[in-house]
């Protein structure tokens, strides 16, 4: 799982990002996003793909994405 924060006190801005793969049932990948204000419950959205190495492109591109428009990514 891929953890992005962005936090901008003059905009009043707290939000949060996530990004994981999750296996499906069905022997697919899916890329379950989920997103919304910090303290928040959010929202989430998943998206199949048909193999990992496609779900982990997919992933990749929404983390470069994000990153772009400020998001950072935290450590654990």
């Amino acid at each position: 799982m891929v953890s992005l924060r962005r936090i901008e006190p003059e905009r009043n801005m707290a939000r949060f990002y996530e990004i994981s793969l999750q296996p499906t049932l069905f022997g697919n990948v899916a890329v379950v996003r989920h997103w919304g204000r910090i303290g928040g419950a959010g929202r989430s959205m998943s998206v199949w793909e048909e193999s990992e190495a496609a779900a982990q492109e997919a992933m990749s591109r929404i983390f470069r994405s994000k990153s772009r428009k400020g998001n950072v990514a935290l450590h654990r």
